[in-house]
């Protein structure tokens, strides 16, 4: 079992910045976590990639991100972190930490999610 823990979240005004984290805990004897990362949804929209990171430290970001977001990540903590720079109202959405793992319905673990909302 992989549980995820968001925090971090609210309301910022455009040009601000927030910082995400994400806190996993695995039961003992369950399947280890790989890639972990960060999604988004807008209410009536598909949830979407902003970014993710393998165990080895690879990144990826959606296009819409680079260069404003940065995502890192703590193997010993089991933690992820999201710093969010020059956001805009376009950036408001609720952000979910997802964890790839052998443990996970799918294989892939879910948050329940942390509002953000950007002010114009």
């Amino acid at each position: 079992q992989v549980q995820l823990v968001e925090s971090g979240g609210g309301l910022v005004q455009a040009g601000g910045s927030l910082r995400l984290s994400c806190v996993a805990s695995v039961a003992s004897g369950s399947f280890s976590i790989h890639t972990m990362g960060w999604w988004r949804q807008a209410p009536g929209k598909q949830r979407e990639m902003v970014a993710t990171i393998t165990l080895s430290g690879t990144t990826y970001y959606a296009e819409s991100v680079k260069g404003r977001f940065t995502i890192s990540r703590d193997n010993a903590q089991n933690t992820i972190y999201l710093e969010m720079n020059a956001l805009t109202p376009e950036d408001t959405d609720v952000y979910f930490c997802a964890a790839d793992s052998w443990g996970c319905s799918n294989s892939r673990c879910w948050g329940q999610g942390t509002q953000v909302t950007v002010s114009s």
